[in-house]
């Protein structure tokens, strides 16, 4: 086992009939809002951060949903909850800025309920903050216990008290109650939870917690679930996917789940996130190359070019290890688009260090990039080390790595003008209603003349026009 806490299935099944319980209480509750306020309470659930956060809120809404709540983006609502994110420090100030801002709302609507959860909430001088200077916030709760919103909804309703609680860990996965997807067409799977890698610049294990697989019946279920409901694009989501399945009784390997899910009738295109390269087997790249529907993309976080830095990172991998890795996956998978993470500034890192970031971009000439100045996280051991470079170094070697990021960027995007590829649509264009916009198996983005009606539907897409990071296209017959 690579976890300190060990999955229990039975008891994962009973907590999921209890919170059904509750949903059911709170629909009576609920009820009698509705009957007190003369029309039907509102609830508005807004997300910070990653997929899985977004995920996770899906869960919140559904529930809401399920209660007798009407969902609203308005944030003037009886319910308002804040699912946060805390992998940098302008997440957290984000959050205590709305905060802010929203009080005027409780004060003018005294049954207005504020709640807080997600993995800011795991960090206890955060919890505390709120605790003492954020009174109006009612419900506060942690990654661990998301599973248990539907009861303390009822403890709100029922009991108008404020409700903290945060656990540091949790033997139980509940992924049976309501959700409410954000869209008709595609949606997240959660597959594991947590992460036991401990980046040392990173807060996830702290906030997440170690890592927990779900079982695969269990998995194939949801996508078969989703299938069924119209859903053709599945996204498994994991803090590190290439960990999955191996604190399991019976060991499945995340090349085999991937297979399952792209085997899946209705299924027409697969994506994941995210992968770690330390660990990242050929099995897993002969699964994507054999699997037709199983989308070209990988991101593969870099994070930095430098050995030395990374063995500070704690990564577990080369500079050198991390171009074969990717060579490899070009080789096998011609059509792939390979993506990453970095980071510039990391405590310590020199010039010439970052420049062996910038000479890893150039050389795998990678698709694109998420570029980030290094963001002290406290609790972290890279918050503790010594750092001589000063900011405006940093932001000098940032530009350095972001133009051969954007460089790399528009070689590879521009070799693909002309070409004809499968897109999905997926929402109107927000620069021009007369177009909508696609993605590709690649992840690129490509807008074609279109209405509301092509959302959800896949279509044969001429690349006409490079903008860099994104297409402009026409629609051609199957």
């Amino acid at each position: 086992m690579n976890s300190n806490v060990k999955f229990d299935r039975e008891a994962s099944a009973q907590e999921a009939e209890r919170q059904a319980a509750f949903i059911e209480r709170g629909k009576l509750l609920v009820s009698a809002l509705s009957r007190e306020l003369g029309r039907k309470p509102r609830a508005c659930t807004v997300t910070f951060g990653c997929q899985m956060n977004a995920k996770d809120s899906e869960k919140i809404a559904g529930i809401l949903r399920e209660t007798g709540y009407e969902l609203t983006q308005d944030e003037d609502a009886d319910f308002v909850i804040y699912n946060t994110c805390t992998v940098r420090d302008n997440a957290d100030q984000r959050v205590f800025g709305r905060l802010g801002r929203i009080s005027h709302y409780k004060k003018k609507n005294p049954k207005m309920k504020i709640a807080l959860c997600g993995c800011m909430m795991q960090e206890a001088q955060n919890v505390e903050k709120i605790r003492t200077s954020y009174r109006y916030v009612d419900l506060v709760f942690g990654t661990h216990n998301l599973y248990r919103f539907p009861e303390y909804l009822c403890g709100l309703l029922e009991e108008d008290h404020r409700i903290f609680e945060i656990w540091n860990s949790t033997d139980r996965i509940v992924e049976t109650l309501p959700s409410e997807r954000k869209y008709s067409y595609k949606s997240g799977v959660n597959i594991m939870f947590g992460c036991d890698n401990f980046c040392t610049y990173c807060i996830v294990p702290y906030v997440r917690g170690r890592e927990r697989s779900r079982e695969p019946a269990d998995i194939l279920r949801e996508v078969e679930r989703l299938a069924g409901e119209g859903v053709t694009e599945i996204m498994l989501l994991g803090q590190n996917v290439n960990s999955y399945g191996k604190d399991l009784a019976v060991p499945c390997t995340f090349a085999e789940l991937l297979a399952e899910v792209a085997r899946t009738p209705g299924i027409r295109r697969v994506r994941f996130m995210t992968p770690h390269p330390k660990d990242f087997s050929d099995e897993l790249i002969e699964t994507i190359r054999d699997y037709p529907n199983i989308a070209r993309h990988v991101h593969l976080p870099l994070q930095s070019g430098n050995t030395g830095t990374l063995k500070r990172m704690n990564r577990h991998y080369t500079k050198e290890q991390y171009i074969r890795l990717a060579e490899k996956i070009r080789r096998e998978i011609p059509d792939v688009s390979i993506t990453a993470d970095i980071i510039v500034g990391f405590p310590g890192e020199t010039k010439e260090e970052a420049m062996d970031t910038v000479d890893v971009v150039r050389t795998l000439c990678l698709d694109n990039a998420y570029t980030f100045v290094y963001s002290k996280r406290q609790g972290t051991p890279a918050a503790s080390m010594p750092d001589p470079v000063s900011e405006a170094e940093k932001k000098e070697t940032f530009d350095l790595v972001l133009s051969a990021v954007q460089e790399c960027a528009r070689i590879r995007s521009e070799a693909l003008t002309g070409r004809i590829m499968e897109g999905l649509v997926e929402e109107i264009n927000g620069q021009n209603e007369r177009y909508v916009t696609a993605r590709l198996s690649n992840n690129m983005l490509v807008h074609v003349p279109g209405d509301a009606s092509m959302i959800g539907q896949y279509y044969n897409i001429r690349l006409t026009e490079c903008r860099g990071f994104y297409f402009f296209g026409e629609i051609v017959a199957a």
